[in-house]
C-alpha cells in the first residue's frame, strides 16, 4: 500500500460548497471505514483542503478521486497528489 497527500483547491468560497458538503462528508467518512482515508481537512488560510490517502497505488487513488463529490460538482480548481513514506512520528507507530 502506498500513502498519498492530495490538495484540494476549490473554485467556489466554503458557503458555497455547503450543498454539497453532506456528500462530501459521507463519502469521507465510508472511505475512513474502509481504511483508505487517514486524515482530512481544510487548510485554514487558504480555499483549500488536505487530504491524507492509503492505497494500492496511484491508479486505485485516482478511483478515489473520480468519485470524491466536490470532484463531481466541479468545485475543485486543482489537484495535487504528491506520494509519501512516511517513517517517523506518532502517527506512524503500529502501521509499520
Amino acid at each position: 500500500m502506498s500513502v498519498f497527500v492530495v490538495e484540494f483547491e476549490y473554485n467556489v468560497d466554503r458557503a458555497e460548497r455547503q450543498r454539497v458538503h453532506p456528500d462530501h462528508a459521507a463519502y469521507l467518512k465510508d472511505l475512513t471505514e474502509r481504511g483508505a482515508l487517514l486524515a482530512a481537512g481544510p487548510l485554514p488560510a487558504d480555499n483549500t483542503g488536505l487530504l491524507v490517502y492509503e492505497a494500492a497505488d496511484r491508479a486505485a487513488l485516482d478511483a478515489i478521486l473520480s468519485e470524491e463529490p466536490y470532484a463531481k460538482a466541479g468545485f475543485i480548481a486543482a489537484t495535487r497528489v504528491r506520494e509519501w513514506s512516511p517513517g517517523k512520528g506518532s502517527w506512524i507507530v503500529g502501521r509499520s
